[in-house]
């Protein structure tokens, strides 16, 4: 099948543990391996097929407008949240008449991924299933994640299904790219309020599913973070993983 033409890029955080580095930049611009958070996320999106991409901002706004002003593909659409930060779900809700009404993948603008073999993304648009699934999650575990300093979110049932992990060592870390059903947020309230909410909507329902990607998952949560980041992309370049 095709894979979702539409996607939120959620860029709109305070980074606060990113500083002094973020006392200038916001986060999703900081550079890793020469390329900007946003632009990581924004090239594996341009690289699914993506032709529109929202990125909502909030802090340091103007300069994460000037920088995707320079981009061909996707298309970026700005969702200003200047005035208030309306947090994971809240965003999605404010951006909704710009991402549509088929699904969409959500992308979190300070983790990245290094492929192994076909795209991550590709690969989720694929396992997507609409009739079973309201939220297909991109999973990693503790062994392929670079900067994750916390523990498991999920565990996977043979068909996908997840519940959450509770911390189990054998589950597996939500690696922030998604895609979603937009009816699920039909009701939404407007203001800030988290994805969270959702995820449990979703296990519920038995509607939340994850598919573990292939390669190298980095997070980026605080400076001391950032060689490493840049030592897990030269090792899984030259694949020295």
């Amino acid at each position: 099948m095709e894979g979702p033409d539409s996607a939120i890029v959620l860029a709109a955080g305070l980074g606060k543990r990113m500083r002094p580095i973020t006392d200038t930049i916001p986060k999703p611009l900081v550079r890793i391996a020469g390329k900007t958070l946003l632009d990581w996320g924004l090239d594996s999106l341009a690289a699914a097929g993506v032709g529109r991409a929202v990125v909502n901002v909030h802090y340091l706004p103007e300069q994460i407008v000037a920088h995707v002003a320079a981009r061909q593909a996707p298309r970026i659409i700005i969702s200003d949240e200047s005035e208030q930060l309306l947090d994971s779900a809240g965003g999605i809700v404010k951006a909704l008449p710009d991402l549509g009404m088929k699904p969409f993948y959500i992308v979190n603008a300070d983790t990245f991924w290094i492929d192994d073999g076909p795209a991550n993304l590709g690969r989720l648009a694929l396992a997507w299933d609409e009739t079973t699934m309201d939220i297909l999650m991109m999973l990693a575990d503790l062994h392929q994640a670079t900067g994750h300093s916390g523990g498991t979110d999920f565990l996977v049932a043979p068909d996908g299904a997840l519940q959450r992990s509770k911390g189990d060592p054998s589950g597996l870390i939500y690696a922030g790219a998604a895609i979603i059903q937009p009816r699920l947020f039909q009701d939404a309230p407007a203001g800030a309020h988290s994805l969270n909410a959702y995820f449990d909507r979703a296990i519920e329902a038995g509607r939340l599913f994850g598919l573990p990607m292939r390669g190298r998952w980095i997070t980026v949560g605080t400076p001391d973070a950032i060689p490493l980041a840049e030592a897990a992309v030269a090792g899984s370049l030259t694949g020295s993983r």
